[in-house]
């Protein structure tokens, strides 16, 4: 839906201190604390703005995968009830009306609970229920939130609904309608903080999403939306707030600050972007970074046309911490300006959950919990997935097998049938188990975490030879002869686990002492070296057959056959469906690590 952009902007600029008033507006009493008197020096205000990203469907502290109450090595606690409490502290030392609350996006993708209302119960149908996160975050009063790619998963529709859903804004100043290329979404909120001095201090927030939605949603997307770069369309409204009276300019990006990108040369545009927008674009006091799942408690990058200081801040993702940006402003000239900016994280870990939160949803939560226990089958032998970041697990094995299955049966009578069908997958949890006896939904999904759909695309054996290579870079270079940790053998050049795949159908041996691009041996098919002019059907997730990873060939590769359905699910519909799995049955060792051609391991 584009917006006219001139009855946009004034609509904006009228409406803006109708979302101040909602959550930002300081009453006198409350404001004198944090001023100045007047007539004693000059005129000074602070406020506090604070900050969530990448919550991923999380309200409660509960892992739906593993059906008890969240907990890691770092005992981290998550979700918004968490949050709600933190907020709830913070405004009461600081007063309400002297706070802002944002978020940078990934907010309705990621647990179970999230699933259940985009796919089982579904907030878009007839009469349908309001999504779990627009209740909490409704109730909790945020000001704004940006777009993440993650809101693009199921589809325009669900989104437009949560959109709907929500009592703030939307924010997207870089997700643009493909025909008009106007602003799909809202660009940015304004925001009114009121002094005891007379005028207000406006705050404009700017949401930027992520240019890889093109590439990771693309059937969702594609004709219907474009997403240009941060850099490009920051340059382009920052100058507009501040035109428009805003004395405070923060940008909430679903943006890493690394400079980095996951999908190679596929777009002109860069992923992780945040440090770049506040190093080249003028005007910017404060970043809310998102997108990159990592703790930035405070990082400060420098403009090159200013030479002015930004300060940039990620809170850890799920609801694990809350930023907070303190903003000390002092009135000079005609204007209030930024004097001192900083930013900080508080623990979530620290607090109880708000009960507020959790009475209102817990019948929601009753329901996803009963859901996630349903038995689907059983298995004649308990598996995980500890071990599977660097030895050939059966888990591992039983996601290839299910995808290598629906690609033959899709593919079955038409001009591919006779080709050869492999398969990639990969470790997206090392916590992932299935125990001997009933298997549940939960213990099904858990073994696949994302919401990736299947396809399957026509390579070449040099093409895969070329594409295991990529992956292998994986593992950091370890010299024959020592022993090997495996808390220090993965992860290298800070690849994540979800951007190593293994491939089922050859067999192969990564030899880790070798430098990376070199490291693939003994690669072979149906006993036989690979014949690097033969021709594979390759079992691809979407977000790999896109560009996600940058692997090589993928995606430029002929589409044979995609699918609409999630591949969390095919494997649930295939567990159903044999009733009783038994690892003897589908497990084998296709890959190993090796040193100058000597196992790692056993």
């Amino acid at each position: 839906m584009p917006l006219n952009r001139r009855k946009f902007l004034g609509s904006a600029a009228a409406t803006g201190a109708g979302v101040a008033l909602a959550g930002g507006v300081a009453g006198p009493a409350e404001a004198v604390e944090r001023g100045t008197a007047k007539g004693r020096g000059p005129k000074r205000y602070s406020f506090t703005v604070m900050g969530t990203t990448d919550l991923h469907g999380n309200v409660f502290n509960w892992d739906y995968f593993t059906d008890k109450e969240f907990d890691d090595k770092d005992h981290n606690d998550v979700g918004l009830a968490k949050i709600s409490t933190l907020v709830n502290e913070v405004r009461r030392e600081k007063g309400r009306r002297n706070t802002l609350l944002i978020d940078a996006g990934d907010t309705i993708q990621g647990t179970q609970l999230s699933y259940y209302y985009a796919k089982v119960d579904p907030i878009t149908a007839k009469r349908g229920p309001v999504h779990p996160m627009a209740q909490a975050m409704n109730k909790i009063g945020y000001d704004a939130a940006a777009l993440g790619n993650h809101e693009f998963n199921y589809g325009i529709p669900v989104l437009r609904k949560f959109e709907e859903q929500c009592d703030f804004p939307l924010l997207g100043a870089n997700a643009l309608d493909a025909k008009t290329l106007r602003p799909a979404f809202r660009p940015y909120s304004m925001h009114r903080m009121r002094t005891p001095h007379g005028r207000d201090v406006r705050v404009a927030v700017l949401g930027l999403t992520n240019p890889g939605i093109a590439i990771w949603d693309k059937m969702n997307v594609q004709g219907k939306m474009v997403f240009p770069g941060l850099e490009e369309q920051a340059a382009k409204w920052v100058p507009k707030l501040r035109s428009m009276g805003a004395d405070v300019v923060l940008v909430s990006a679903h943006s890493g600050s690394s400079g980095t990108s996951s999908y190679g040369d596929q777009l002109p545009y860069v992923e992780n972007a945040a440090g770049l927008v506040a190093e080249q674009v003028p005007g910017i006091d404060a970043i809310l970074v998102g997108h990159a799942h990592t703790e930035i408690p405070e990082y400060f990058v420098e403009n090159k046309q200013t030479g002015k200081k930004v300060v940039l801040s990620e809170p850890l993702k799920w609801g694990q911490r809350l930023t907070l940006f303190d903003f000390d402003l002092v009135w000079a000239k005609g204007r209030w300006t930024v004097e001192k900016a900083g930013a900080r994280v508080l623990n979530s870990n620290t607090v109880a959950e708000d009960p507020r939160i959790t009475r209102m949803l817990g019948d929601e939560h009753k329901k996803v919990v009963a859901y996630v226990n349903q038995v689907i089958g059983t298995s004649a032998a308990a598996v995980s997935t500890a071990e599977a970041a660097w030895k050939d697990e059966p888990l591992i094995d039983l996601i290839n097998l299910v995808q290598v299955e629906t690609v033959k049966a899709a593919l079955a009578g038409g001009e591919y049938a006779a080709l050869p069908v492999l398969s990639q997958a990969s470790c997206f949890s090392r916590t992932a188990k299935v125990p001997a006896g009933e298997i549940t939904i939960k213990d099904a999904a858990g073994l696949y975490p994302f919401e990736n759909t299947l396809e399957a695309r026509l390579l070449t054996g040099a093409q895969i030879k070329e594409y295991l290579e990529y992956s292998a870079k994986y593992y950091v270079q370890t010299p024959a002869g020592g022993p090997v940790d495996t808390s220090k053998l993965t992860n290298a050049e800070n690849t994540p686990d979800y951007n190593y795949d293994v491939v089922s159908g050859l067999t192969y041996e990564i030899d880790i002492a070798k430098p990376k691009g070199a490291r693939i041996a003994n690669l072979a098919f149906d006993g036989k070296p690979l014949d690097p002019k033969a021709q594979f059907v390759f079992a691809v997730n979407n977000y790999r057959a896109s560009g996600g990873g940058a692997f090589p060939h993928i995606a430029g590769a002929k589409q044979l056959w995609a699918n609409s359905e999630e591949i969390r699910n095919t494997i649930i519909t295939w567990v159903k469906a044999k009733g009783t799995i038994d690892p003897k049955v589908f497990a084998s060792v296709e890959w190993k690590l090796t040193r100058d051609g000597k196992p790692v391991f056993a």
